[in-house]
């Protein structure tokens, strides 16, 4: 049975469901889930659970990202990135150095306007499927925070490559948006490439190329990513045991409210805990198939 983590370099037109979908035939393995949505056109890191690693897929979710993005000024589109309709162009570009002084204004928190081609539900609808029928509808603007936002390289006139680093619900197209817009010439995202997800890198990502070679070899150990939290292992059955049942563990040491790695007697990963007043109180079992 397989159980673990696999990271895959999403190619282009692929979406992530698609990318699961094949690894479920690859893999022979129903139980699979991936820890963050990437667009079709989008390539790059996805962290995609297996078996029992995925009940780490919500903690996944919640992690900053890497991109490295291509900036097109000039161009709005009602997608906000080159797939959609053309909305409007501008001929008269900012130069570089005009973009690179903008920049700071995105770096922090900042508010986003969701775009209406997004998977968000508005009254029980997706608002992509409103967008698709010509419908606009009011979105609430929603904090989000960059923490990096570098210009790498100029590809052309008017395109760039931005490396981004974000929080959980940034949309990168967006911010290529609202950075055209405060330039006052427009812009989309013509590019994305995820580099960092959930904490992998592109070093660790394969293709479904190699994933169909590998299989269950290719796999990480669920464990893997919880490894910024310390490891703890239990020093006897009857700790093992009120761990199993799920209850609190009495063990003396750790440092109170942070998180462990806690692993049986045997050196089996069993849970993701959190020291509570002295004892070890589970966050997430990952212990049996």
């Amino acid at each position: 049975m397989a159980n673990g983590i696999i990271i895959i370099d999403k190619p282009q037109d692929w979406t992530s469901m698609d990318v699961c979908a094949k690894l479920r035939g690859i893999l022979k393995e129903k139980r699979i889930g991936h820890g963050g949505t990437l667009d079709p056109m989008a390539t790059g890191v996805l962290p995609v659970f297996v078996g029992s690693a995925t009940r780490a897929v919500e903690f996944a979710e919640k992690g900053d990202k890497e991109y490295v993005a291509g900036l097109r000024l000039g161009l709005v589109t009602n997608t906000q990135d080159t797939t959609g309709e053309v909305l409007s162009r501008a001929e008269a570009l900012p130069d570089q150095a005009a973009l690179e002084a903008v920049l700071p204004a995105f770096t922090g928190p900042i508010a986003q306007v969701p775009p209406m081609f997004s998977a968000i539900k508005w009254e029980g609808k997706k608002l992509y499927e409103l967008a698709r029928a010509g419908k606009e509808v009011h979105r609430e603007p929603r904090a989000v925070t960059i923490h990096a936002l570098e210009l790498l390289e100029r590809q052309g006139e008017g395109d760039y490559l931005l490396r981004v680093r974000c929080s959980k619900g940034t949309y990168v197209r967006t911010l290529c948006h609202d950075i055209g817009a405060a330039l006052g010439c427009g812009g989309c995202m013509y590019s994305l490439r995820r580099t960092m997800a959930a904490g992998f890198t592109l070093s660790e990502a394969v293709t479904l190329e190699q994933a169909a070679e590998g299989r269950e070899a290719l796999l990480l150990p669920t464990d893997s990513f919880f490894r910024d939290c310390p490891a703890l292992a239990l020093t006897s059955p009857r700790q093992e045991k009120l761990c199993r049942n799920g209850n609190p563990v009495p063990f003396p040491g750790p440092e109170e409210g942070r998180r462990y790695r806690v692993y049986s007697p045997g050196g089996d990963f069993l849970c993701l805990s959190q020291y509570q007043n002295g004892q070890l109180v589970s966050v997430k079992n990952f212990f049996g198939g």
